[in-house]
Order: C-alpha cells, then structure tokens, then sequence
C-alpha cells in the first residue's frame, strides 16, 4: 500500500511491539467509503481518493448471508476462485479487500506475503449488523471477537507459543502492548510472578490465562460475542496460588485441613513443613514461637493473612507485607525500641499500658458490671483504663479547673456516680464495637471498585447489617450526653433524662434489626460457605486486635445484648438514688421505657416470625392462595396426613394441614417434579413439594369427630364441612402420620380456634367421639401393595377422561350459568326439583366422604349473588 503511514506485517516484523504499536483498533472509512487519504499544509488532498472493492475468495462467494450483508451496506464485490489476478500487483482505482473464510489456506499465505487486506466473514456480518461500512486494519482481521481489548503478555518462555497467540490476538481485533500500562485490559500470565503482575493487581486489571485466547478463537465465527464479557472471562481467571507450593504451621488440624482444600481450590498445591518443593510457609503467628527450620532465601514465611488476603482479593499478595517476624528477631527488635518509651518511669509505664491493654481485652465482652479497678484508679482517676472519662480532655481540663477553685475535689465519689460511670463506660465499649462493624466489615464490603469484583451483593450486605447506623446513631449521642454528664458531675443530675430522650429512636431503630438477627447469622453462614472470598474477608478482619478474636456473628449479637444491660444498670443507679431526688422518679419512667422497647421488639419479632412462617408456607404450597398473606393472619399448627376418603383428594394421598388462627390450608404432596426456581442473586430455591388443594374458613367446619381406635381404624379423626358452594355436609376424614403429633391435643387446638371464630365459648362441644365404622372410615391396607395399585390406576383413569373430555366445564357449574339466565318462576321449580333429587339420591346412596347427617349439621341453602366470595 502506497502510504508510508501505514504499518504492515513483514516477515521481520518484531513481535512485540512497543507502546506506540499501530492499533488494530479498526477504523472506519468514510460516507463514501475511501479508505486512505493524506492531507498536505494547506488542507488539499495528495492521493487521490481510492474506492473499496471486496473480492469474495473460494466459500465466501458462496455464503448467502455473507452476499446479502454486502449489499445491505452497498459494498460493490466480486466473486472469484482465483486471488492471483487480483493480488499480484496494486490498482491505483480500487482498494482491493479479501473475504476468506480460513486463515490457514495457501490464498491466506499468498495474499498476507503480498501485504493485501485481508478479512474474515465475521467482519462483514459485524458491519452489516452495525450499518457501517466496511472497517480498516492494517493486519489480517478475521473478526471483531477483541476489538477495543489491549493485552499485555507475562511469564511466558516458549516464544513459538507467545508468537501464536499474539496472531490470533491480532486476528481478532486486539492490540498488544509490550509495557504494561493503564492502557493495558488484560494481562495474559502463566504465572504469578512478575512485576506486571504486581501492578495488574493493584490497577485492578483482569488476569486471565491463554487458554481464554484460544477459547475466544474457538468462537470467531459468532458475531455478537465478545471476549471481553465477564461471564466469559471469569471462567480463565488465574487462580491466586498457581505454581506456588504451600505448607502450615501452628494451625489444628481441622484448621490446616480446611486451608489446604482451599488451596487446592485455588490453583496452588501443598505438601509437609519442611519439604524443598515448598515455596511458601503460612505461620500462625499466635501459636508459632519458632521456626523449625532456618528458610532459604527463594522462601517465603508469611503470616496467615497473607493466605486469606490472596484468597479475598483472588490474587496473589505481594508477600512484603505479610512476612512473619519472630520476636526476637533483629527487624521485630528495632520495632519494638522505636516504639518503647523513653521517660525515666518507662518501665512502669509499660507495666500500666500492659495492664490497660489486658483489662480492655476483658471489657470487651460488654459485661454490665465490668472488672473491679484497683483503688488508685477508683480515687484519683488516672490512666488505668483508656475508657475512662478522665482521659477525654473536657475532663482533664475540668478536673484542672476545679484544682484551682476554692472547692476541694471530693477524694472518693458517691455510689451512684460509680454506677453511673460504669453505664457509660459499657455504652463506649458498646459504641466502640457497633463502629468496629461499620468501618471493618460494613463499609470495605459496599465500597466500590474493589480487587476481584464486590465480595458480596448488595442485598446480601443489607440483610447482614440491616439498622446497625442507625443503632450506632442513637448509642453515639446516648455516649455523647453522658459523658457530659459525667463531666460536670452533681447528684442532681439526671440521667434518666438521657435515656428517656431517646426512647423513641430506639424503638425505631431496634426492631428492624433483632427481628431479622436469625436471617442475618444464616446469611452469614451461606455466604461463608458458598464465597470463598467472603470467608478470606472475615478470617482477615477476626484476626485484628479491633474485633478480640470474635466473628462478627459474635459481634452482630452485641445489640441484642445491649437493652437488657442498660435496663439493669439503670435498676441499679435508682438503688443507690436518694427518695428525694428528683431523678428517682425519672429512672423508673426511663426503665419503663426500655422495658416497652424490648416488649415492642418482642411482639414484633412475634409478629415477623409469624409472617414469615406464613412465607414459608406460600413458597412451599404451589398454588396457594396469595390472599393467605395478612397481617392478622398467623400459623397455630401444622400436621401431616393420610387422605382416607375421596375428598378433599384421593384416598392413600399424603395431605398436610395448615391451621391458622382463621382458616385451614389444605395441601396434598405434588406427583410431579418442577424445575427449581433461580432468584436475581443467582440463589436456587427448591420446587415446592406440596400441591394447593383449599383454603377452608374454619367457620365452615361445623364438627370435628374424634374417630375411636379399632382394628380397622387408628389415629384417625374426621371434619364435618358445609363450603357454601355445597348443598350437603362433607365429611373429610385423615389420619395422622406423623408420630410426634398426639391426636387430642391437635384437636383440642383445632376447636379453640374454630370457637374463636365463630364467636363460641364451648370450644370442647365441638368434639365429638364416633365409631369410625358408623362413617365407613377405615385405615386398613393403606400401604398394602393393592391399595397402592388401585389409587394409581384411578389417578390415571381421571387423567384419561380429562384428557378425552369435550368440555372441562363442571357440571353444577353450567347448572347455576343455565339457573342464572333464567325467569325467576323457573329457577324456583328447578331449585326445588334438585333438592328433591339430591335427598332421594343421598337416602339410596351413602358415600364415606358425602353422608346424612343429623339435622344439627344441616343448613338451609342461600342464593349467591355476583358479589359473593368463596374461599375454598
């Protein structure tokens, strides 16, 4: 091609170019599709404009679509077998350009040493797609598989290998770069070492393994596929240890198991302490002493953060920062003078702070009464804990000032200021625990833009932490005005004001939290199992002095904790209040008010646990009614049993009974399998495994017949039900299958509730004990192989009838539609002769599910207008 400006694959062309590479990023031609032009000084073109002329080699020319995309973008083209006349020298009137469907046939060779434009199919189909003309590269361009990718190549040795795969790179749009840069997409390792490596990890660059090349190649001809999409690349990813070889020390062996899985998970390998072929030692720094073994120079002995660091950012750490120090080590010496005090009382000092240290280990458990100080801290308040208030500098200044008044300082406070001072020592350690959650864990997670991608969703991040700001908020403030207080200390003071003030914020901020502590703790232990980073993310944050070593399930239930604590402190600083003071009367107002926020908390709680139980009913009945949800609505009973009659469903089926305090969901098991349903979060829930068959009002049920145990009949009992859209009595016997239910405590349950909504006091004259032989029941050869047989064959005779059907129309349904359309002189004439046909009917024959029964179940029938509703 004539222009020096343009850059062409010689046979001497390096292979790695440097930074200012020709990209192969494509550009496109202009409205009239002229490909190359040179500007001169004064704005005037020096070439003459040149067209595009597309010559289809061998199958292209045969490729249909291929044809129909051309003319689509109104390319002109030629179909030719022979590439020899068209590429043996330049035409000053036509850019000539070549469609070839391989890139490893004798035309590809003979056109590439000639420095024609080459193309692939998927190109022309690409640019079709987008109605743009035809684009430039100065390279053989198959497809736009990595158009806009800029890759960077590392720890490679086979150069024939690098050389294949910087080809396909560039067949398929890509850019490579020599240096890594910020210009850099992806960087293809075979290892983890390297300094690329080092800054892809910290530039957040994704890093992928050469078989995502190969793969991307493997899909060339797709035109709507881009190798640049995440689903895509993750599956390349390069594990954070590949080709390194780990060994423990100082774990369990429950521990040390789990972490050589992971390892293993995760690219690496491990083998024994002490083995040559090992390139990293993990330390447990607590436990481990000494190193058992002096280690070389090319190993590495890290701390175990370093492990869960790699696994949190799915990288491999740089291990300068996590190397493991003994203490008496040269580095670990130099550390410690640095920070060692030089005053003439330093080693007293250090004594105290060690003490300090000790005693703040103890008060983070968040005992409401913590350990007893010694006496010189009680009287003079000094630096004995770090919680004190005299280390805030409002108090040092007070206690100045007061040095300097004519008032003496009192050497010993009253009772009622050292509970007082202990109230809001806990309430620091509470708020400093609340702000540990926040800065450790809440934040890092929500924080954008992490290495490897969010550790978790964010409705994963709200349902673990759920209102703890605004808990935080509410302690932060409570802190604040007792710390006030405690400055300016007087025994008038109040601090049941301080509690009562912020009663109502307390109880909007509670409730949301305790009540969805259980679903927070499950989701933490999902997640830790399901999210290997996850895990990584906790092991890191348990092991700094902020937590004490605790999970932070540990420390989620702090504000669970924490409303009884202040309860009973304040109990105890009313103890120590005179009669006469006025802030006697306002601490039991301010206990009382805590005492209506923990039973505020526990009503709703109640209230939440029961709608949820509710939600776990409507996931695992299909079917089932969504009217079921409501807010007065709550779950008394469940049990499971066995069908015994023809209604509500078959005989032998396997029904489990939802009582309610107002109605009764009955649902029967589901015969065939669903598909499991897949949530936004990309978590599967399981096919609900019970069938709706009604939902009854417990208004409807009219008796409940305890069934006498017999040879023929045991655990058995039976439900007189009149549903309005019914003339007769229904009787719906079953018998119980679950073991761990006794029949007359369920029953006495059943007719409690039924009393309540019926407005009825004697609940137990619902009850009544028969004979089971006096209703046909019967729970003989329920599991016999005959029983079985026949329900299955009567199971496929309904299917076959519904199937052969010509109307799915029930036939008392078309009765009422033919009743409805009806004279009015009619309908009476044929209600009575239905209610004559019925009764002759039912007296000739008797039905265990349908039966005549005394005139105590009876009920007159009632007309149904368009309006009425029906709940079974």
């Amino acid at each position: 091609m004539a222009d020096s400006s343009i850059v062409t694959l010689g046979a001497a062309q390096s292979l790695l170019v440097d930074s200012l590479v020709c990209d192969s990023r494509i550009a496109e031609t202009t409205k009239d599709r002229l490909f190359l032009t040179t500007m001169g000084e004064d704005g005037e073109d020096v070439l003459p404009k040149v067209k595009t002329r597309v010559v289809l080699v061998g199958e292209a020319g045969r490729n249909e679509a291929l044809v129909k995309a051309l003319q689509d973008i109104n390319s002109p083209f030629i179909v030719s077998e022979n590439v020899q006349e068209f590429g043996d020298g330049e035409n000053a009137d036509f850019e000539t350009v070549f469609v070839l469907t391989h890139f490893n046939c004798p035309e590809y060779h003979y056109l590439y040493k000639r420095e024609n434009r080459i193309i692939g199919p998927p190109v022309v189909l690409y640019c079709a797609a987008k109605e743009e003309p035809l684009q430039f590269s100065c390279r053989p361009l198959y497809s736009t598989t990595m158009i806009n990718l800029s890759l960077c190549f590392t720890g490679f040795r086979n150069k024939e290998e690098m050389k294949n795969l910087v080809n396909l790179v560039h067949h398929m749009g890509g850019t490579i770069r020599k240096d890594f840069s910020t210009k850099v997409t992806h960087l293809i390792a075979y290892s983890t070492h390297g300094e690329k490596y080092r800054v892809a990890i910290s530039l957040g660059t994704p890093i992928v393994t050469p078989s995502w090349i190969y793969k991307a190649w493997d899909r060339r001809d797709d035109v709507n596929f881009h190798a640049g999409e995440e689903e895509f690349r993750s599956e390349f990813k390069v594990p954070p240890f590949q080709d390194c070889v780990l060994s423990f020390l100082g774990f369990s062996d429950e521990e040390r198991a789990n972490m050589e899985e992971i390892t293993i998970k995760h690219g690496g390998s491990f083998l024994a302490v002490g083995d040559e072929k090992c390139t990293h030692l993990v330390v447990e720094e607590n436990s481990v002493k000494e190193l058992p073994f002096t280690p070389s120079k090319n190993f590495f002995v890290v701390k175990q953060e370093w492990f869960w660091g790699s696994i949190q950012i799915d990288a491999r750490a740089g291990e300068s920062m996590y190397l493991y120090e003994k203490n008496d080590s040269p580095a670990m010496k130099k550390a410690v003078s640095l920070l060692s005090l030089s005053t003439p009382n330093s080693n007293r000092k250090r004594r105290r702070l060690k003490d300090t240290l000790a005693q703040l280990t103890k008060e983070t458990e968040i005992s409401p009464f913590p350990p007893r100080k010694r006496p010189s801290a009680e009287h003079s308040l000094s630096i004995g804990s770090l919680l004190d208030i005299s280390n805030t500098p409002d108090t040092c200044r007070g206690l100045t000032e007061n040095s300097k008044s004519s008032t003496p300082v009192v050497p010993k406070q009253s009772a009622r200021w050292q509970v007082s001072k202990e109230l809001y020592q806990t309430e620091s350690n509470y708020v400093d625990i609340l702000g540990t959650i926040l800065q450790l864990f809440k934040l890092p997670l929500e924080k954008e833009g992490q290495v490897g991608g969010p550790i978790l969703a964010q409705e994963e991040v709200k349902t673990i932490f759920g209102s703890i700001p605004d808990i935080y908020d509410v302690h932060t403030r409570i802190k604040r005005d007792l710390e006030e207080l405690l400055t300016d200390w007087s025994e008038s003071r109040s601090v049941g004001n301080v509690i009562l003030k912020y009663s109502k914020d307390l109880v909007k901020a509670y409730p949301p939290f305790v009540n969805f502590f259980e679903i927070s703790k499950e989701t933490i232990v999902r997640c830790e199992k399901q999210k290997p980073r996850f895990h990584a993310f906790l092991k890191i944050n348990q092991a700094k002095p902020e937590c004490g070593r605790q999970t932070l399930v540990e420390l989620l239930i702090r504000p669970v904790q924490r409303l009884p604590s202040m309860a009973l402190l304040l109990n105890d600083i009313k103890k120590h209040t005179s009669d006469d003071n006025p802030d006697k009367m306002t601490l039991e107002k301010a206990i009382e008010s805590l005492k209506e926020v923990m039973t505020h908390i526990n009503e709703d709680k109640r209230k939440t646990e029961g709608q949820k139980q509710i939600f776990d009913v409507v996931y695992e009945v299909d079917g089932c009614p969504a009217n079921l949800l409501s807010s007065h609505r709550s779950l008394v009973y469940r049990v499971e049993t066995i069908a015994l009659g023809d209604q509500p469903c078959d005989r032998g089926e396997n029904v489990s009974l939802f009582l309610f305090n107002d109605c009764l969901e009955i649902a029967r098991k589901r015969h065939k399998v669903m598909t499991t349903f897949k949530s936004p979060l990309g978590q599967t829930r399981p096919p609900p495994p019970l069938k709706h068959i009604a939902l009854m009002p417990l208004s409807q049920i009219r008796r409940v017949l305890d069934l006498q145990d017999t040879d023929d009949c045991v655990n058995a009992f039976a439900l007189v039900v009149r549903p309005p859209t019914e003339q007769e009595n229904l009787l719906f016997s079953f018998q119980l299958s679950g073991e761990e239910t006794v029949k007359h405590v369920w029953l006495r349950t059943l007719c409690r509730h039924i009393a309540n909504t019926i407005c009825r006091a004697d609940a137990e004259d619902l009850i009544q004990t028969t004979n089971p032989d006096s209703l046909q029941v019967s729970t003989k050869d329920m599991d016999s192989t005959l029983s079985k047989a026949s329900r299955a064959i009567k199971k496929t005779s309904k299917k076959v009838t519904r199937a052969f059907s010509f109307t799915k129309t029930p036939k008392r349904v078309i009765q009422r539609a033919f009743l409805a359309s009806s004279p009015s002189e009619e309908k009476n004439q044929r209600m009575n002769g239905e209610k004559s046909l019925n009764s002759s009917t039912m007296s000739a024959l008797h039905s265990p599910s349908m039966v005549n029964l005394p005139s105590m179940f009876e009920r007159k029938y009632h007309t149904f207008s368009r309006s009425t509703t029906h709940l079974f």
